[in-house]
């Protein structure tokens, strides 16, 4: 250690004692645990993928307890300083983050580099002894998972917003993970209902908990437009403007700035997010709002209800190429992560010549501006490049087109409404949602397996799950949170732990345990009769 940092650390102690008038053991990293925990290695959600522990080796966090990071690593002190400012405020503790080499102070030491080549670029190492815990990771992401595992291992009164009275006593042992598969996800619905700025970030922090690394946002539907597009101007000011939205009661848009807001907001907890542009159907925001980009050159009236299937742009007009090329052009240039999500669902209103000659125009652009195209299962009706990923929502179990193109190469993320629909009811008695899917309660969302769901889809096929909510019903963020929980957690675990892992008895006792710490974070969760709740 340099002569600075041991004047650093120095300095460090003695603004402690001065600040906190506590009487102190000696030599804090031998001194015998102040409490054991109630929680252990495994009671995580995600499950963990390999856990040993150790109850002689707790660790309590004390006010001397310093947060350590990789020399010279910039996003190992972001992880650093993101830990602190959630353990600050219920601990009370200072919890400086040094980014210096090994002190002689109990740490939350927070390393890049060195880790097992298995970790990949999502996992992680965590070790807790009774001198402190360590988290190793190849990459900030896995970093950042280990975190949200650490904070999930302290007591549920962490998440309060104020300083509270207990024992900050971490489990002994240590904890190997990574994910089952590379994509977790969630989807939110802008189009039906709008979702402000505040309401996207609430419901990252929440995902960003459970290892969910992509949000794909439904920006554009029937009932309303929510990107601002500059090239076509009243697609917002209009098409997401007073009155639209289901019954007319959900305007709103993201200007490019709140949108970038977002991305940024998301990167910053290793989140990606996806637009969506739904097409050739689904668009009749953007035909009543511009009326050539009908056949006849007649606007439609706008639509509140909840009707599917009517609109379509018009396949063999020109103008309809070049709308789509701005707004793809566009949305690329503001959009950081890979993928660009075209829809294609639901195009009843267009004939299967016609969504085959479009899709074979549309799927290029994509590619054109430097994205990864990303469409509803029927996408795959056109044979597209080996590179397009299908999202499977259908609720069956046998999908021709789909089979056909995962021979060919293609990948595929697993969304089948009656499993990950987020907009489902849970039982007939459930006051928001729809129910065409069926009713989802949380077993039903959890016990199923996304590399056997599909006749011809396996798992070396299978891209990830993702979880969508759709706004037809909703309006809060508190309706958000009703829909999305207990059951995003069901489906995080499904993309995250392994297959060998998956028991429900185990799942549904973790899950109960989660209650504590959502309502200290004011979650309006759903009390499922299936969960044993604290």
């Amino acid at each position: 250690m340099s002569v600075r940092h041991r004047h650093t650390i120095t300095r460090l102690l003695a603004a402690t004692a001065l600040a906190l008038p506590l009487t102190l053991p000696a030599t804090p990293a031998a001194a015998a645990p102040a409490g054991t925990p109630t929680r252990q290695l495994t009671d995580v959600i995600p499950a963990p993928a390999e856990t040993r522990p150790d109850p002689r080796n707790t660790f309590t966090l004390s006010p001397l307890t310093v947060i350590r990071t990789t020399p010279h690593s910039t996003p190992a002190r972001q992880v650093g300083r993101q830990l602190a400012d959630i353990l600050r405020p219920a601990t009370g503790y200072p919890l400086p983050v040094l980014p210096v080499q090994a002190t002689p102070l109990p740490e939350i030491a927070l390393l890049i580099g060195g880790a097992d080549a298995r970790l990949g670029q999502e996992g992680y190492q965590l070790d807790v002894t009774r001198r402190g815990v360590t988290i190793r990771a190849n990459t900030s992401a896995g970093l950042f998972a280990g975190t949200q595992t650490l904070r999930q291992l302290l007591p549920a009164q962490i998440e309060a917003p104020q300083r509270q009275r207990t024992t900050w006593a971490v489990p002994g042992g240590s904890i190997t993970d990574h994910p089952r598969f590379a994509y977790r996800g969630a989807m939110l619905d802008l189009a039906r209902h709008f979702h402000t700025v505040g309401e996207i970030k609430a419901y990252l922090d929440l995902l960003s908990q459970y290892k969910i690394n992509y949000l794909h946002l439904h920006l554009t539907d029937d009932q309303g437009w929510r990107i601002q597009i500059d090239s076509w101007p009243r697609l917002t000011t209009v098409g997401g403007g007073p009155g639209t939205g289901v019954d007319g009661a959900g305007p709103g848009y993201l200007t490019k700035a709140d949108y970038k807001a977002v991305t940024a907001y998301a990167a910053e907890r290793h989140i990606t997010i996806i637009p969506e542009i739904d097409m050739p159907g689904h668009t009749n925001a953007a035909q009543s709002t511009y009326a050539e980009l009908n056949c006849d050159g007649v606007a439609p009236p706008p639509r509140t209800d909840t009707a599917v299937g009517y609109s379509s742009l018009c396949i063999d007009d020109e103008l309809t190429y070049q709308f789509i090329e701005d707004v793809i052009r566009e949305l690329a240039e503001i959009t950081p992560g890979p993928y660009l999500h075209i829809g294609g669902d639901e195009a009843h209103a267009t004939t299967d010549e016609d969504y085959t000659a479009f899709m074979r125009r549309v799927l290029p652009l994509v590619g054109k501006y430097g994205k990864r195209a990303f469409g509803w299962n029927e996408i795959m009706q056109v044979d597209p490049a080996t590179d397009v990923v299908a999202q499977f929502w259908g609720t069956g179990t046998t999908n021709t087109d789909l089979a056909e193109a995962v021979a060919r190469g293609n990948k595929v993320v697993m969304s089948p409404a009656n499993k990950t629909y987020l907009d489902m009811k849970y039982d007939r008695n459930t006051p928001l949602g729809l129910s065409w899917a069926g009713y989802i309660e949380v077993r039903d969302a959890y016990d199923w397996n996304p590399a056997q769901r599909v006749t011809g889809v396996g798992e070396d096929a299978v891209l990830g799950v993702e979880a969508p909510l759709w706004s037809e019903t909703l309006r809060t963020l508190d309706d958000i949170e009703y829909m999305a929980f207990p059951r995003l957690p069901a489906i995080a675990e499904l993309g995250w732990s392994t297959a060998a892992s998956h028991d429900w008895e185990s799942f549904r006792t973790r899950l109960g345990a989660q209650a504590p710490r959502w309502r200290l974070q004011g979650v309006d969760y759903y009390p499922s009769p299936q969960v044993p709740w604290l």
